[in-house]
């Protein structure tokens, strides 16, 4: 490994809890029309003061806004983030399941890989899904 796969790694680690809340915040968005932070705590098992901390970072970087006791909305930074990281996560889970894994597995494995993968290992993930295996 090479310092600058280890730097890529770093930065995929900073940015994977941005990816996650953005996609959590749209997804309650579309199930109960708002998100509050109590529903983040609920869905990731986390504390209140976790969740105001990391919500407050995701206003500074410019992908959600709040203000107290009201609900938390998406920014077009944080729609754009979220939808980015719900299509590579799709993609990661298609190729899994593609090579045969299991449901449970896929769904969770996709949910760590998504944030790793290159963005050329993506397309040829995407591409496999959708015309199948290369031939030798």
């Amino acid at each position: 490994m090479t310092a600058n796969s280890h730097q890529r790694t770093r930065d995929d680690h900073a940015s994977e809890t941005a990816e996650d809340y953005v996609e959590a915040i749209a997804d309650a968005i579309t199930q109960n029309g708002v998100c509050r932070s109590v529903d983040l705590v609920n869905f990731f098992s986390v504390t209140h003061a976790t969740v105001n901390r990391t919500v407050a970072r995701l206003q500074r970087d410019g992908y959600v806004t709040t203000a107290a006791y009201q609900p938390i909305e998406l920014t077009e930074a944080g729609r754009r983030l979220a939808t980015q990281s719900r299509r590579r996560h799709a993609v990661v889970y298609a190729f899994l399941r593609a090579m045969g894994v299991s449901e449970s597995s896929a769904a969770a494995d996709s949910e760590g890989i998504e944030h790793h993968v290159s963005d050329e290992t993506l397309s040829m993930m995407k591409r496999v899904v959708e015309k199948g295996w290369p031939q030798a």
